[in-house]
């Protein structure tokens, strides 16, 4: 990430891939995912909140876990969480690489 102490909802969806309307309805379902607003209700996010969504995100959209499994998982158990994260994120991209390196075989 850039260094930015805040960033705006509109580039943290585009940083987790997800609309500005699931990053708001995450935040109703998950007490610790509270960014900082501005007068007008501007969402302000910080680093550790995009962490916290990725961890979301990975729990959700990629295991397929329920809103309330993701919330206990976090809760219970956030730095197991964490690190199943970045092994299976490692693993997708150690994946990738291989399909690139077999679709450049296969051409051959």
């Amino acid at each position: 990430m850039s260094g930015k102490l805040y960033y705006n909802i509109k580039e943290v969806s585009g940083i987790i891939g997800v609309e500005p309307s699931v990053l708001r309805f995450w935040e109703s379902q998950f007490p610790t995912l509270k960014p900082k607003t501005t007068g007008r209700n501007v969402r302000q996010y910080t680093e550790k909140d995009i962490e916290l969504l990725k961890l979301i995100y990975n729990l959700v959209k990629v295991r397929g876990f329920k809103i309330e499994a993701a919330r206990k998982q976090i809760s219970a158990n956030r730095g197991v969480v964490e690190k199943k994260a970045k092994v299976q994120q490692l693993l997708i991209g150690v994946r990738d690489e291989l399909m690139a390196i077999k679709k450049e075989l296969d051409q051959l």
